[in-house]
C-alpha cells in the first residue's frame, strides 16, 4: 500500500506532530470526503507500507527534524516539494521564495536528492505572468536547486468550476497550446543546463520533442527502485483520466491547509476545521465518535467494525 501525505492538505507544513504521532501509534484514520461517517483505519507498520509520498510547499522545521525516524524504522518515502515564485498575492500563506529554496536544499541534504522532487505547478498566465516571466523564474530556481532535486514535475492550471470565478477575479487563465510549447522549450533548456529532468503531471499534450515526458507523481516504477524490488502497482482509478499515478490512500483532509493559495481546489473552510485539530487524534482535524463506521483497510483485506478506537 502507498500512503499519500497528502494531495488534500499540507501535512509536512502544518501537522508534523500529528503525522509522527500516527507513525508512533502504528495507524491512522481517514474520513471519506463524500461520506464523513465512513472512516478508514490504515495500519502504518513499515512492512504494510510500500512507500509514503509527501506533498508540501513548506516542510516545517519540526517535520524535517523528525524525518530520520522514518529511516530508522525502515520506511520507504520521497518528497514532492512545490516551489513556485508567485508571491503573497497568489500564495498568501507560503513563505518567501528564498526561505522555500533553503528549506528544500536543507531537506535534500538530510534525505538525499534521489528522494526530492521539485514541483513547479500549477503554471498559469495572466495576473502579471507571461511565458517569458515563467522561463526566467524557472531558470532562477533551477540554478539554486541544481544538485538538490532528482527531477522536476510541471503541470498547467486546470480551471475547476469551484474556483473559476476566483481565478477570473485575479485575471488568471490557462495557457494556450502555443504558449505551452514556448514554455516547454524554455524550461527544458534551463533544466538541461542544470542537470534536472522534467516531466508533466496529468497532461495530454506531447512535449517529448523538448525532452519532457509524461510523468507520474506517485510513480510505481520509482517506488520499486527506491525499495530495490520488482513490483507492479495498479493505476489509481480515483484520479483524473490523464493521471498515471499508482493507487494510493490519502490520509489528509480537505479545507485544512493554511497556505490560502488562490488557485487551490482543496481549500476554503480552514478556520472551522483547524478548531478540531488534536495532535493525538487518529483522524486529522476531527475526532472519532460513536456514529462513525470504521473500516480496517490494508492489503485489500477489509473488515467492518462499529466501535470507538
Amino acid at each position: 500500500m502507498i500512503i499519500s501525505v497528502s494531495r488534500r492538505t499540507d501535512i509536512p507544513a502544518h501537522y508534523a506532530s500529528w503525522f509522527f504521532n500516527r507513525i508512533k501509534d502504528g495507524f491512522v484514520c481517514v474520513r471519506n470526503p463524500f461520506n464523513p461517517r465512513q472512516v478508514s483505519r490504515i495500519w502504518l507498520s513499515p512492512d504494510a507500507i510500500d512507500c509514503i509520498v509527501f506533498w508540501t510547499k513548506h516542510a516545517s522545521a519540526q517535520f524535517i527534524q523528525k524525518m530520520p525516524l522514518l529511516d530508522g524504522q525502515g520506511y520507504c518515502y520521497y518528497v514532492q516539494y512545490t516551489i513556485t515564485p508567485y508571491g503573497r498575492d497568489i500564495e498568501p500563506g507560503v513563505p518567501p521564495l528564498s526561505e522555500a529554496v533553503q528549506t528544500f536544499i536543507s531537506l535534500s541534504r538530510l534525505i538525499g536528492k534521489q528522494r526530492m522532487i521539485w514541483r513547479y505547478d500549477p503554471i498559469f498566465c495572466g495576473a502579471g505572468w507571461t511565458v517569458e516571466r515563467h522561463v526566467a523564474e524557472f531558470e532562477h530556481l533551477a540554478v539554486q536547486l541544481s544538485g538538490s532535486a532528482c527531477r522536476c514535475i510541471i503541470s498547467f492550471i486546470d480551471v475547476y468550476a469551484k474556483i473559476r470565478s476566483r481565478l477570473a477575479a485575479y485575471g488568471i487563465r490557462e495557457l494556450t497550446e502555443d504558449e505551452i510549447h514556448k514554455l516547454a522549450y524554455g524550461i527544458a533548456h534551463s533544466a538541461a543546463q542544470y542537470g534536472i529532468s522534467v516531466e508533466t503531471c496529468a497532461e495530454s499534450i506531447d512535449l517529448m520533442k523538448y525532452g519532457i515526458r509524461h510523468g507520474h507523481c506517485i510513480d510505481g516504477d520509482f517506488i520499486a527502485s527506491l525499495n530495490g524490488i520488482q513490483k507492479s502497482f495498479t493505476k489509481d482509478r480515483n484520479q483524473r483520466p490523464l493521471c498515471g499515478c499508482a493507487a494510493s490512500v490519502d490520509i489528509g483532509m480537505y479545507n485544512t491547509c493554511a497556505h490560502g493559495c488562490v488557485y487551490c481546489y482543496a481549500g476554503g473552510k480552514f478556520g472551522r476545521n483547524i478548531a478540531a485539530y488534536d495532535d493525538n487524534s487518529p483522524v486529522l482535524c476531527s475526532l472519532i465518535t460513536d456514529n462513525d463506521y470504521i473500516t480496517d483497510r490494508n492489503d485489500n483485506r477489509v473488515s467492518y467494525t462499529k466501535q470507538l478506537i
